[in-house]
């Protein structure tokens, strides 16, 4: 989007899309109505980065991280499906899908295309998916199908140089990881010291839906794939 003037501030304004509307009152409602909480952790990412490339050949498509993110949080929601609950009354309904929504910036703002049965896809399905819904959305051609069925969300802001951040969870969700960008860090291995890549990851969570111990196996389940990339091929 265009950015504003501000030569003269008490005159600019920037009126806001539809889009911008819709998901300023969501976000607002998750948040007033959503008690939640967040933990936050980084995994070693050092091997992922090193055969991305490779993969994307082998593959035939572009492995992004965003593809690896959506297959762990797939994989991850399968072995912890409390993750992907919402509350229903006095009860919480576990949904028969792993359906992960990814927020990409479109033209008309902020929109969340889902990749549906996550857990059940390929990474290279997965990352012609991610492909897709990029393009879609940058052209302003998603369609309501293809913004339907989000059980579980992910917001990535690597990309921008962003370190490390607090999603909030989305109003069909209990749960949204967010993703910061790949840094090298020196730390201590086998007596001496190494350059590594690292990745910071925090889950925002509805405390209504799963506690505390649930969150932090399912992060470290998220964080076990994207050390081993081999368990997300």
């Amino acid at each position: 989007m265009t950015e504003p003037s501000l030569k003269n501030p008490a005159q600019s304004h920037i009126r806001l899309t539809r889009i911008q509307k819709l998901i300023g009152r969501r976000m607002l409602s998750s948040k007033l109505s959503k008690p939640c909480f967040y933990i936050c952790s980084r995994a070693d990412v050092t091997e992922l980065m090193a055969i991305r490339h490779k993969l994307s050949k082998s593959l035939g498509v572009k492995i992004t991280s965003n593809a690896f993110f959506i297959r762990s949080l797939g994989l991850a929601a399968k072995r912890y499906p409390i993750m992907t609950g919402a509350l229903c009354g006095d009860a919480i309904r576990i949904s028969d899908a792993v359906n992960v929504g990814f927020a990409v910036n479109s033209p008309q703002g902020l929109v969340v295309p889902v990749v549906k049965n996550a857990d059940r896809k390929t990474l290279a399905e997965i990352a012609l998916e991610d492909k897709l819904f990029t393009e879609k959305a940058r052209s302003n051609k998603l369609t309501l199908a293809d913004m339907e069925g989000e059980t579980i969300a992910l917001s990535n802001l690597g990309a921008y140089g962003i370190d490390s951040f607090l999603g909030i969870v989305p109003p069909p969700a209990g749960t949204i990881l967010a993703c910061g960008n790949v840094v090298k860090m020196i730390v201590p291995r086998g007596g001496c010291v190494m350059a590594r890549k690292f990745v910071s990851l925090s889950l925002a969570v509805d405390d209504r839906i799963a506690d505390g111990t649930h969150a932090a196996q399912f992060l470290g389940c998220i964080i076990e794939q994207l050390e081993d990339p081999r368990k997300l091929i």
